[in-house]
């Protein structure tokens, strides 16, 4: 990996001044960064104090989707190099770089930056020039342009004209640089203790336990101080940041310099010396166990989605008609159970394998998909006409034997379907822990994926274990063919909920397909229906049938999302817009969404789209930006994560000039009123 890193940096190196010589070569001369040279104060003093020269600025404004790179640009990229032509008596110091992001695309970490950014540098005069004495700034600027696809070598020739005089600053430039000023590393007081075992690298930095640190990661400064792409795992114990991540290839001795992240563009850069660094297992294990505990309680709330607690609903008829056999509702409650929970370790797995590969998604990732929508439209609505008594299908309790192997494998496969069609919801107290399964190692986020699975099995199997909570059950009887037929309602509501997602992410053809496929199962079914009245079987004939049916809807699904537009109550999230507005001093109610969300659409109709709601952001001047993730947003996903979330939804607010505050996953119109109020 080092030696591709090696050989890429020094093609781009060989690239860059034929790209900057050949205007037009890449992008018809019209680069994906602009570049703008700009100075602080015109009239920077000639002198050797504190006070004298002047800060000038790369002023770097990427276009959407594409990015810039850190001075370390991790495991690939090239960050900015420049060649100055100076007058006599003047000299420009080294480069100073905000606070940078992280980028995993196929493996590789890089450090980046996906928004407007300014990199900063200190320009002195030396005492004997005299006051007005022209000042001609010239230099030649090479960077790389990225987005997760391609990169392109760009540069400029960038100039500013300055006259010797009294360092008077700009009118507007003081807030631009302080704005920049603030993105830069600030040092940290004392020195950090590094530790080097079994190749992890360990760090103790001092950090005072009332200091806030979110979104916390280390940039290496050199080359082989860690391996980029390698999780982080971070604790606090007392005054102390303690950060664990696997070791780079280099050798290490002496002291080291790396930059810390606190917050949005917020960081320290500090410097590390060898000593002994305790490990932080304690307060991982504190993590793992509060993340434990939020995905339990998420997935028993769960259950109470439309699409769950007829299913729930079924299995405990289930067990009224079980009556005393121990054995027979045991055996159903983990085969129930064990489905959910497999499935939730298949998502789970499957979810950290695609990040690991490089891809950015997120928890939720598979309602991202159309053709998955098709698959649980046309099961949906299986459901819900043997709800209806169509027909008889042992999985979901229409006439299964409660004894054998058949009443075991219908459990496991409902526990399975519950699992895959509930989790994607990020509900009250799934957002944390579902965003610590993403930096926890491999062992612990797989035990939270599982507790989320154990959690939605909790109710059956309370049922299932407890008598007294069994005995309450109504007695068998007529009512459970009734309540059967109620229950078909909301699973009902379910099936036109998928249609209605279906056409969101593929538009009014999609609906047309996803409907007309409904109703050729519907069909079928209805026969199959019929000859089960007769005593005669199909059951292997309707289900060739149902394959054949989603693979070829399935296939002439339309291949893209329909073009996103602006919501009647908010702008489409973008990060560029978001940091312009941010700069401007302005209030942003950012919040991401999805259509298949519920807990997203409950608060949007209880608390985002109301009428008292929307009056009193217009009335501060809020903008109201919202990030639709139904379909795949490698960008938005980016944002979640460095949010500490893995889905939706996710409510920001941004008062101006300060950073983000997440808001509660439930809302009021009197918790958004009342900021600001």
């Amino acid at each position: 990996m080092r030696i591709f890193h090696v050989l890429l940096m020094t093609m781009l190196l060989l690239l860059a001044p034929v790209a900057a010589r050949a205007e037009g070569a890449f992008g018809q001369g019209v680069p994906h960064i602009a570049a703008e040279l700009t100075a602080e104060s015109n009239a920077p003093r000639p002198g050797q104090d504190r006070g004298s020269g002047t800060t000038i600025a790369f002023s770097m404004t990427p276009e959407s989707g594409w990015h810039g790179y850190w001075e370390n640009p991790g495991d690939a990229g090239l960050g900015m190099t420049v060649k100055w032509t100076l007058p006599k008596g003047v000299m420009v110091g080294p480069l100073r770089y905000p606070v940078p992001e992280t980028l995993l695309i196929a493996g590789l970490m890089n450090h980046v930056y996906e928004g407007p950014y300014g990199v900063l540098a200190k320009l002195t005069v030396a005492p004997d020039v005299p006051r007005g004495t022209k000042l001609p700034i010239r230099v030649r600027a090479n960077w790389l342009a990225c987005t997760d696809k391609v990169c392109v070598p760009e540069g400029a020739e960038l100039s500013l004209d300055l006259i010797a005089g009294d360092g008077s600053v700009l009118p507007g430039g003081r807030a631009q640089f302080d704005g920049w000023r603030s993105h830069l590393p600030r040092p940290l007081g004392s020195d950090a203790t590094y530790a080097l075992a079994d190749g992890r690298l360990r760090l103790s930095i001092p950090f005072p336990a009332a200091a806030e640190a979110r979104d916390v990661h280390l940039f290496a400064l050199a080359d082989g101080l860690t391996r980029y792409a390698a999780p982080q795992s971070v604790a606090r114990q007392g005054d102390r940041l303690l950060i664990e991540t696997e070791a780079g290839q280099g050798p290490l001795s002496g002291p080291v310099q790396a930059v810390l992240r606190t917050g949005d563009h917020v960081g320290f850069l500090l410097t590390a010396r060898p000593g002994t660094v305790p490990a932080a297992r304690s307060a991982t294990a504190r993590t793992l166990f509060l993340a434990l505990g939020g995905a339990l309680l998420g997935g028993l709330l769960l259950n109470i989605m439309p699409c769950v607690f007829p299913i729930l609903g079924l299995k405990a008829m289930k067990l009224a008609r079980a009556g005393g056999d121990e054995h027979i509702v045991r055996r159903e409650a983990l085969a129930y159970s064990l489905g959910i929970i497999l499935t939730c370790l298949a998502l789970g797995g499957l979810l950290l394998g695609l990040r690991a590969a490089g891809t950015a998604v997120g928890w939720a990732f598979q309602l991202q998909d159309p053709r998955i929508i098709l698959l649980l439209l046309l099961l949906v609505t299986a459901i819900t006409l043997n709800l209806t008594g169509l027909f008889e299908l042992s999985a979901f309790g229409g006439g299964e034997r409660l004894a054998g192997k058949a009443g075991a494998s219908g459990a496991f496969w409902t526990g399975a379907l519950v699992a895959f069609v509930a989790t994607p919801c990020t509900g009250p107290f799934m957002g944390a822990a579902m965003g610590a399964a993403l930096v926890l190692p491999i062992g612990a986020a797989l035990a939270i994926f599982a507790g989320l699975g154990l959690g939605l099995a909790l109710p059956f199997l309370a049922l299932a274990y407890i008598p007294p909570i069994r005995t309450r059950l109504p007695k068998p009887g007529a009512w459970m063919g009734r309540f059967q037929k109620i229950l078909a309602i909301p699973m009902a509501l379910t099936a036109l909920g998928l249609l209605w997602l279906l056409g969101q992410q593929r538009g009014t053809v999609a609906i047309l397909l996803g409907a007309g496929a409904a109703l050729i199962l519907a069909a079928v079914l209805w026969w199959l229906g019929r000859r089960q009245h007769h005593g005669r079987h199909g059951g292997f004939a309707v289900v060739c049938a149902a394959l054949i049916l989603f693979a070829g809807t399935a296939f002439v699904l339309p291949t893209h999302a329909p073009a996103i537009t602006a919501s009647a109550h908010g702008i489409p999230f973008d990060e560029v817009r978001l940091a312009s507005l941010r700069a401007a001093k302005k209030p942003v109610f950012l919040y991401f969404t999805a259509d298949w969300c519920l807990t997203c659409k409950a608060n949007e109709a209880a608390a985002i789209d109301r009428s008292e709601t929307r009056a009193a952001f217009e009335k501060a001047g809020v903008t109201m930006m919202v990030g639709d993730w139904t379909n795949a947003d490698p960008a938005i996903t980016r944002f979640l994560e460095a949010q500490g979330r893995s889905g939706v939804p996710l409510y920001l607010w941004y008062a101006p000039g300060r950073d983000a505050q997440t808001l509660p996953q439930l809302l009021t119109p009197a918790t958004l009123t009342a900021l600001v109020s």
